[in-house]
Formats: C-alpha cells, sequence, structure tokens
C-alpha cells in the first residue's frame, strides 16, 4: 500500500517514464495570436462576469429571505400595536389620570405610577420594533433590486463576451459541434475563490512539476484534480517562446498517447483517454476556472460551448501537435 502510493505520488511530481519526449509545437503566426488573445479577453471577461453573477443570485435569495422574515415580523407587530393604539383609544388620558388619581395612599399612587411607567417602555419597545421590521423589510428591497440590476448587467457582458469568443472562432472554423460532454464524469474539488465569489489575480509564482518552469497555484490545482481522476498520462505545462498561456504558466498539455508526446493522431483507447480528459474539464470548468479546451479540432470555450478549431488549416489530424489530435490542451483563469 505505501509503495503504491509513494509510486502514486512521484507521478505527479515528473513526466511519466515515457521519456524522451517533447511537448507539441500547437503552431503559430498572425491568425492564431489574434485568436487567443481574443479568447483570452473574451474567456476572463465571461468568468467574471459568470462569478458576478453567481454572487448576485446568492445575494438575492439571502435578501428574499431577510424581506420575508421582515414583513412577517412588521405584520405581527403590527397587530400588537394596533391592539394598544384601540386600549388607549378607549381609555384616554383622563382614564390613565383617573387610575392615578384613584389611589388610596401613596405608596399605592407610587405603585401605579411605576406600573405606568412600565407599560409606557414596553410600548415603546413595541413601537421600535415595528419601525425596525419596517427599516429591515425597506434594505431588504433595495437590496433585491440592486442584486437584480447586478444580475442583468453581468448577463448582459456574458452576452457581449459570447459574441466576441464567436467572432474569433470564425477565423478557424467556428461551427457549433457535440463535442465531448459527459455528465457522469468525476466532479474535481473546486479551486478557491475570493469571498465575493470572484478569481483571485495570481500569477507565474510557483514551481511547475512537469518542466521546471513555473504555474500558477490554480493551474497546479487543475492539474492535480485531472491526475486524482485517473488522468496520469504524460503531462507538460509551462513552456517559453511567446505571451500566450504556457509562458504564463496557465496551460498544461496532455498527451493522450500513454508513451508520451507522439507525432500521430489518438486512435482507439487513446483518443478515448483523450476525449474523456476533455469532457472531464468541461464539466468542471467552473470549478477549475477553464478559459478553453481543445481537443481533435475541436475548441470549448465558457461562453460557446465545443466548436470546430482548424488552427493548421489542414485536414482533421494532417498536423496532429497543431489540431490537437495527440493532446488535450487546457487553459486556465
Amino acid at each position: 500500500m505505501i509503495a503504491a502510493l509513494a509510486a502514486l505520488l512521484l507521478s505527479w511530481a515528473v513526466p511519466a517514464a515515457a521519456e524522451p519526449t517533447t511537448p507539441p509545437n500547437e503552431g503559430g503566426g498572425q491568425t492564431l495570436d489574434t485568436l487567443r488573445s481574443n479568447l483570452e479577453a473574451a474567456a476572463i471577461g465571461w468568468l467574471d462576469a459568470e462569478a458576478t453573477l453567481q454572487t448576485a443570485k446568492a445575494g438575492q435569495e439571502k435578501y428574499q429571505q431577510e424581506l420575508t422574515i421582515a414583513e412577517l415580523d412588521y405584520a405581527r407587530m403590527k397587530v400588537g400595536v394596533g391592539r394598544y393604539a384601540g386600549e388607549v383609544y378607549k381609555t384616554g388620558p383622563v382614564g390613565v389620570l383617573g387610575m392615578m388619581l384613584s389611589a388610596r395612599t401613596q405608596d399605592d399612587f407610587l405603585d401605579r405610577a411605576m406600573a405606568m411607567n412600565r407599560v409606557t417602555q414596553r410600548d415603546n419597545v413595541r413601537l421600535a420594533d415595528l419601525m425596525d421590521a419596517q427599516n429591515r423589510a425597506k434594505e431588504a428591497k433595495a437590496q433585491i433590486d440592486a442584486s437584480i440590476a447586478a444580475q442583468a448587467a453581468a448577463a448582459d457582458e456574458m452576452a457581449k463576451r459570447k459574441q466576441a469568443a464567436e467572432k474569433a472562432l470564425l477565423a478557424v472554423g467556428g461551427g457549433a459541434t457535440r463535442g465531448w460532454l459527459d455528465p457522469n464524469s468525476r466532479a474535481a474539488f473546486p479551486a478557491p475563490r475570493n469571498p465575493n465569489g470572484s478569481w483571485p489575480s495570481e500569477w507565474c509564482s510557483i514551481n511547475d512539476p512537469t518542466t521546471g518552469g513555473c504555474i500558477t497555484p490554480r493551474t497546479l490545482h487543475a492539474m492535480r484534480e485531472a491526475q486524482r481522476n485517473e488522468f496520469t498520462r504524460y503531462v507538460s505545462c509551462y513552456r517559453p517562446g511567446d505571451r500566450w498561456e504556457h509562458p504564463k504558466g496557465r496551460a498544461c498539455d496532455f498527451s493522450a498517447n500513454s508513451s508520451g508526446f507522439v507525432d500521430s493522431s489518438a486512435s482507439g483507447g487513446d483518443r478515448t483517454y483523450g476525449n474523456n480528459l476533455a469532457a472531464f474539464f468541461v464539466k468542471n470548468g467552473s470549478a477549475l476556472g477553464v478559459m478553453y479546451v481543445v481537443w481533435y479540432c475541436q475548441i470549448w470555450h465558457p461562453a460557446t460551448g465545443w466548436r470546430a478549431y482548424s488552427s493548421a488549416g489542414s485536414n482533421c489530424g494532417d498536423a496532429p501537435a497543431p489540431d490537437h489530435t495527440n493532446h488535450v490542451h487546457v487553459s486556465i483563469y
């Protein structure tokens, strides 16, 4: 058992024993540079707006509960105050004064005065509670209105980001596809968020166990979650050379072939492995902060879903690395 655990930890810390293997050259050029820039901006805007939307929805539910409680308190207290007002109307100041003057002794008078003072204090508390319930209801309604406005703004922003992503993807195909979706794919542990639900800003600040470079904490978390769910084939994250996600430590390439990156398209069990891995990242996109996934001539973006992807301008699989038919690429916010 200990030996098996040690072997598993070792497989997470360093590339699999299939070396030597070279990380895939995913291609470049003006078209891809523009695409990556646009997709990155669209994904970041989408994920930020999605976080705002979810926070606003949760806030609306919370304030709706507070409004319900405040309205019930107000209705209950209003009945009590109404009864008190009715009694005052019946007795009036003269009635109260008569009760005080009818005291037979000085002590009796003082007792009655103290009793009336307690009644007055109790009634003042009732009135204060009534006003408090009324103010709480008013504040809750204002917060609900603000939450609804925030949701509308976030939805508009998400629609704009979707349109931007769709426009960008037209350069590499862009047509809607079925892609890889599996509701039975395992759930990942969510990456840490800020208290308000937004994603923390991160940079290439920790060692990349796959290359010796650097990656972000969220990228490491996404890779570890994939490995924890048995996607343990060769993976390479950081690499220099351009200004996109890999040099920023925000992307990883997972080989489909069990022997590492090979210059041929995955088939059979290797392709099934890639299909399952792509589906895993899609299912857990919101939990892990996934910006996009590329696999087998298709790309998944949170704003658009699966779309056709032909970065090499060839038939799917003619250029395994740029077409991503030999590895799954995932970019993390």
